[in-house]
């Protein structure tokens, strides 16, 4: 489980970021905050719990300090949280100074959701390249690297499609819940194609967005939500 600090002035944007990630199962959303002094403050709470952040969602225009500032002070944690950058920020020399602070990628406000899907997918792609469920993994040549740059940068050296959709892994997610006696989720979807949960997730969730599936969110003790997905109305089961 991804987790998320969500640090935004504007209180609609930041009840909209956490809205949005509850519908995320790899995600979930440690605090949210409004300012600078109050994002490095929880990140280091979380460092010394030893339940560190993993992402941290960063508006630069921030009312006590710049997000720049606050990148680079999250970069001193150990480990240190990647950040997407969530900012109406234009200037390319606030993108380089971002950059070089640490910020793994960069959406501009104002944004769809669809934006910030693609950021977070591109995201999830690029930590299952560099981790496994022991943690860090050892890049076995070149081409491991490579894959996980590309994937931030929405492409594949080994592939032309933008967004490395298979046809087949598609249709495959398609016929595992078409077939299912009731709604499926990620991991078991993926244990029955046999590809990772967050592939699995990637295809499903393309598929609901497109109409062909549909999320149910379900509730546990502990109120985490669980998304399962269905077919939906006008494509029936086979």
């Amino acid at each position: 489980m991804i987790r998320v600090l969500i640090v935004e002035d504007e209180p609609l944007i930041a009840q909209a970021h956490r809205e949005y990630l509850d519908r995320l199962p790899e995600f979930t959303v440690h605090d949210v905050v409004h300012t600078g002094s109050a994002a490095l403050r929880v990140a280091q709470a979380a460092e010394r719990d030893g339940r560190p952040v993993d992402l941290v969602l960063l508006d630069i225009g921030l009312p006590d300090t710049s997000g720049l500032d606050v990148a680079a002070a999250l970069g001193l944690l150990r480990p240190s949280p990647d950040i997407i950058a969530v900012t109406s920020a234009r200037e390319l020399e606030v993108v380089r100074t971002a950059v070089a602070r640490g910020v793994v990628l960069y959406l501009l406000k104002p944004f769809t959701f669809a934006g910030l899907r693609d950021k977070l997918d591109r995201y999830l792609a690029y930590r299952s390249a560099i981790t496994d469920d022991q943690g860090p993994v050892t890049a076995a040549g070149q081409l491991d690297i490579d894959r996980a740059m590309a994937a931030l940068r929405g492409t594949s050296p080994a592939s032309t499609s933008p967004k490395g959709v298979a046809p087949r892994t598609l249709d495959a997610v398609a016929r595992s819940v078409r077939g299912a006696d009731g709604p499926l989720t990620a991991a078991e979807v993926g244990a029955a194609v046999g590809v990772s949960r967050v592939t699995a997730w990637r295809y499903l969730e393309r598929l609901a967005d497109d109409g062909v599936l549909v999320r149910e969110t379900e509730y546990g003790r502990a109120g985490r939500p669980q998304v399962r997905y269905r077919c939906a109305p006008g494509h029936p089961r086979p």
